[in-house]
């Protein structure tokens, strides 16, 4: 398409022209609008694959470095930032619930219908927030994020940001997982369904994740993320130091295990409440 390659194009410049800046900046605006929208998306899934679309994160960098700072201050609330990252514009008959409370969403994201934000939370630029998602307070949805429908993610969790490198498939959520208070997704990681991760969990690229049901290890590889399988129930756990120090000291370091497989019991006690839409 002739938008992915004029944006190709301008993020390959080192220094811009005056009239190549107006021609760059028009096809970020232009990506921009389709981010809005969710008609164009940072990852997008082919048969079983997450895929990176790498052009559109080119897009979102070529956007900071177009950028001139700009004062969005109202009243005595004083805020500076990129010209070209304003909040995204939403109306009522977007149908998302945006709580007063201190909550911010940058343009070039897509909401959508029935997501419901407590404040104070975070969605950045390039991030996909699929129908009646809860984002709960204080919880951060970072750059590229993909989140499915029905995610409910807990107060104070996080969504990693995967913006660089370039090729690097963001942090995915899909459909109907629950995502505890406290936890932490980063580096690419992939949750599949229906997964429910617990409280307080951190997973990264680097993360081991123990399958006590199936007997297996998961973890990132040089050419594979981090997958945590569809229904997985994953809690915070720990894994004894086999070293002599730490045999000596009993230490152990943290882990994320899976200690079941969802089932109808799970399910009633991650349901959403009907009476918060």
């Amino acid at each position: 398409m002739s938008l992915q390659k004029d944006i190709e194009k301008f993020f390959s410049i080192t220094e811009f022209s005056k009239k190549e800046s107006e021609k760059g900046l028009k096809a970020f605006y232009e990506m921009v609008k389709l981010l809005n929208k969710g008609e164009v998306r940072s990852a997008e899934k082919h048969g079983s694959n997450w895929n990176a679309n790498e052009w559109v994160k080119k897009g979102i960098l070529l956007g900071f470095r177009l950028g001139k700072l700009k004062n969005y201050s109202v009243e005595n609330f004083k805020f500076y930032d990129k010209h070209t990252l304003p909040l995204k514009p939403l109306k009522q008959n977007d149908i998302v619930r945006i709580v007063p409370g201190g909550s911010s969403i940058r343009s070039g994201c897509y909401i959508g219908k029935g997501v419901i934000c407590m404040p104070p939370m975070y969605i950045n630029i390039g991030a996909y927030v699929d129908d009646n998602s809860l984002i709960d307070s204080h919880a951060l949805v970072g750059s590229c994020a993909q989140l499915g429908k029905r995610i409910h993610l807990s107060a104070a969790a996080q969504i990693g940001g995967v913006l660089e490198p370039i090729n690097s498939v963001p942090v995915i959520i899909e459909d109907d997982v629950m995502i505890g208070g406290n936890s932490g997704i980063y580096e690419g990681t992939i949750v599949m369904r229906r997964a429910v991760i617990g409280a307080g969990c951190i997973i990264t690229g680097s993360t081991p994740v123990y399958d006590t049901i199936k007997g297996k290890i998961y973890r990132k590889t040089k050419d594979e993320p981090l997958i945590i399988p569809e229904g997985a129930v994953v809690v915070a756990g720990s894994r004894a130091l086999k070293s002599q120090y730490g045999i000596e000291n009993n230490l152990s370091v943290y882990t994320p295990v899976i200690i079941k497989y969802r089932d109808e019991k799970t399910d009633a006690a991650t349901a959403l409440e009907e009476s918060l839409r």
